[in-house]
C-alpha cells in the first residue's frame, strides 16, 4: 500500500504537475558546478600521534557575473570587486564589454569572509555559488614533499596529483564522482538518481604521512635562515629513523606556498632530495671507512703514512690543505678529513671489494621511497679499470647519488649495518573504514653490527674531538657525524670548478641507539669555504631541538 501511494505520488509530480514544477525548478536553478572537487587528505602524524591536515578540501564560493544584469557600468563593477576578483581590472572590464555574455567567472576560490562582505557591497548582477578546492592549511610546509594537483591535460582534464605525495597516491586521493547541482531542487525533479554521489573510485581514502608538523617547521625555518645566511643557490635536508625510515621532516628551500604558486618556477615544484643527485664529498669517506673495518682491511689501530698526496693513473690526490701528516691512525682520517688516508684503505681493500661494498650500500639504485621521480645515482666511475676512479670515489668525488640515497646508505652505519627503505606514509584510511598499514621491507645486511658500532665510536670521536675542537659536543648525548665539501663539476669546461663548493653534513644520535639520522648539504654557498663552517651549527640546531621535543634520555 506504501509503495503504491509513493508510486502514485512521484506520478502525480513528475507527470501530472511536471510543467509547474519544472519553472519553479528553474526559477530557483542558479548555478550547477560539474564534479564539486573531492579528494582525500593528506595528515600529518605529531609526536603525540594525533592527526593534522596538510592538504584537504576546503569550501567556499565562485564569484561570477550576469553583464546582462548590471545596473552600472563595467568599469564601476570591477571596481567595487577588485579586491575579489583573480583578473586585472582592464582585463575584467573587456570580459563584462564582450557582447553576449550572461555568465562570466571572476574569482573560484572566494573564502566565507569574503562572500559575507561581497554581500554587504550588494552589488547587482555579482553572483557567488559554492565550490570546493584543494587546500594547503601548511602553506609551504614540507611543499616538496607534499605536493600539488592540477589539471591533468587529457582528455578528462581533471585535477590530478602531480608533485609529491598528491601524485605518487593520485589512485587513493583522487575520487572521482558524477555531477552534483547547488541547487537541491532543480536535481529533485529532473532526476532522482543525481541527488546522491555515485563514486567510481571506490577504493579511495586518506592517507597518514610520517611527517612530523612541528619538526617540519623547525626544519624549513633552519634551512631558510641557512639559505639567506650563506646566499646558497638551494639547502636542503631529511630528519628519518635509521631504524626504521620513517622520515619526519624533508623539504628543500627556496621554497613555495601550496597555496599561492604564482612566481614559483618548475624546479621548485620538483623535490631535489629524491630527484637530483650530487658528488657529496667528504661525508662519504665514513661509508669508505666502515667498509675497511667490514672487510678487515683495517682496524681502528692501523696507521699509513700520510705523504700529503697521492699519484694514480697520472692523477695527483691531495689532501684539501695539500699538508702532509706523516704516520697517522685511521681515527684521524676521519677527524682531519684526509682524501689520502680512504685512498689508502681502497687500495688495502682491493678496488673490486671497494666496488662491491659502495653497490651493496646501493649508492647507484632506487631507495623505494614513497615519492615520484627518483633519479638513480650516477656511479659509472666503479666499473673503470684505473685506480684512480676508486680512490675519487672514496671521498665522494666521481660519484653522484641523491641526497636520499646517501641518508639511506649512512643510516646503515646507525642501523647496525642494515639498510632500511626511507618512506613517508604509514598508512592509508579507506572511505570504506579499512584502515591499512604500509609495511616496507628490510633491506639487506650490508655490514656487521660490531662494524656499525666500530664506526659509530669513531664518529662520535669526530664530534668530541675534532668538530669545531670539540665545542659542539653534547655533555649528556652522544653523536656521530660527519662534514662534506665537495668540488662542483664544470659541465661545460669539464673538471672542477675552483670556486664552486657542495656542501653536506650528516649526522645521527644517540651514536649506539640512534633515533635520527640528520643528512643536510647546500648549493653553492658564498663567502665560506668548508662545511663545517656552514653546516655545523644548523645541524646542531636541529639535533637540540628533536632531543628536547622528544625527551630522547642522556646516554651518557
Amino acid at each position: 500500500m506504501v509503495a503504491f501511494l509513493l508510486v502514485f505520488r512521484l506520478y502525480h509530480i513528475q507527470v501530472v504537475n511536471a510543467e509547474m514544477y519544472q519553472q519553479r525548478a528553474e526559477s530557483q536553478y542558479v548555478h550547477t558546478k560539474t564534479d564539486l572537487y573531492s579528494r582525500g587528505s593528506i595528515l600529518f602524524s605529531t609526536r603525540d600521534e594525533a592527526l593534522l591536515s596538510a592538504a584537504a578540501i576546503t569550501s567556499g564560493y565562485v564569484l561570477a557575473v550576469n553583464p546582462t544584469h548590471l545596473t552600472v557600468t563595467a568599469s564601476e563593477f570591477c571596481i567595487s570587486l577588485e579586491g575579489y576578483i583573480d583578473t586585472t581590472f582592464e582585463r575584467c572590464v573587456q570580459r563584462l564589454e564582450t557582447p553576449g555574455r550572461t555568465y562570466i567567472e571572476l574569482a573560484d576560490r572566494i573564502t566565507n569572509d569574503q562572500a559575507d562582505e561581497i554581500i554587504e557591497l550588494d552589488i547587482d548582477g555579482a553572483l557567488l555559488y559554492k565550490n570546493q578546492w584543494r587546500y594547503y592549511p601548511g602553506d609551504s610546509l614540507a611543499a616538496r614533499s607534499i605536493g600539488f594537483v592540477g589539471f591533468s591535460g587529457d582528455e578528462s582534464n581533471e585535477l590530478r596529483g602531480i608533485y609529491g605525495l598528491e601524485r605518487q597516491y593520485d589512485d587513493i586521493l583522487f575520487e572521482k564522482r558524477q555531477v552534483m547541482s547547488v541547487n537541491f531542487f532543480a536535481e529533485l525533479f529532473s532526476n532522482l538518481g543525481d541527488m546522491v554521489y555515485k563514486k567510481d573510485n571506490e577504493s579511495s581514502g586518506d592517507i597518514v604521512t610520517t611527517l612530523e608538523p612541528s619538526v617540519s617547521r623547525m626544519l624549513d625555518s633552519v634551512l631558510q635562515e641557512t639559505n639567506d645566511k650563506y646566499e646558497s643557490k638551494l639547502t636542503g635536508a631529511i630528519v628519518m629513523d635509521p631504524t626504521t625510515g620513517e622520515i619526519v621532516a624533508m623539504n628543500a628551500v627556496p621554497g613555495f606556498d601550496l597555496n599561492d604558486r604564482r612566481g614559483a618556477t618548475i624546479a621548485q615544484f620538483q623535490n631535489p632530495l629524491v630527484e637530483n643527485v650530487y658528488e657529496f664529498g667528504s661525508t662519504i669517506k665514513a661509508l669508505t671507512v666502515a667498509a675497511g673495518l667490514d672487510s678487515g682491511a683495517i682496524t681502528p689501530e692501523t696507521t699509513y703514512y700520510d705523504s700529503g698526496s697521492l699519484t694514480l693513473n697520472t692523477f695527483t690526490i691531495r689532501n684539501f690543505d695539500g699538508r702532509a701528516r706523516g704516520t697517522v691512525p685511521m681515527q684521524e682520517i676521519l677527524n682531519q678529513s684526509l682524501n689520502t688516508g680512504v685512498s689508502w684503505i681502497v687500495t688495502e681493500m682491493g678496488k673490486e671489494n671497494f666496488r662491491d661494498y659502495f653497490l651493496d650500500f646501493k649508492i647507484g639504485s632506487e631507495t623505494g621511497i614513497d615519492l615520484p621521480n627518483e633519479a638513480f645515482g650516477l656511479i659509472e666511475n666503479l666499473n673503470s679499470p684505473r685506480d684512480v676512479e676508486y680512490a675519487t670515489a672514496s671521498f665522494g668525488q666521481g660519484i653522484a647519488l641523491t641526497p636520499i640515497a646517501a641518508t639511506r646508505a649512512l643510516a646503515t652505519l646507525a642501523n647496525e649495518g642494515r639498510l632500511v627503505t626511507p618512506h613517508l606514509v604509514s598508512r592509508i584510511e579507506y572511505d570504506s573504514g579499512e584502515v591499512k598499514e604500509l609495511n616496507y621491507p628490510q633491506g639487506n645486511q650490508v655490514l656487521t653490527p660490531e662494524t656499525s658500532e666500530e664506526i659509530s665510536r669513531m664518529l662520535t670521536t669526530v664530534v668530541d674531538d675534532a668538530l669545531r675542537g670539540g665545542t659542539v659536543a653534547l655533555p649528556n648525548h652522544t653523536i656521530a657525524a660527519k662534514t662534506g665539501t665537495a668540488q662542483i663539476a664544470d659541465p661545460v669546461e669539464g673538471g672542477y670548478y675552483e670556486d664552486k663548493f657542495l656542501h653536506s653534513f650528516f649526522g645521527y644520535f644517540p651514536a649506539f641507539e640512534p633515533e635520527y639520522i640528520v643528512f643536510m648539504y647546500t648549493v653553492e654557498p658564498q663567502g665560506v669555504r668548508y662545511a663545517s663552517e656552514t653546516l655545523t651549527e644548523p645541524f646542531m640546531d636541529i639535533t637540540k631541538f628533536l632531543i628536547n621535543y622528544y625527551s630522547i634520555p642522556p646516554d651518557r
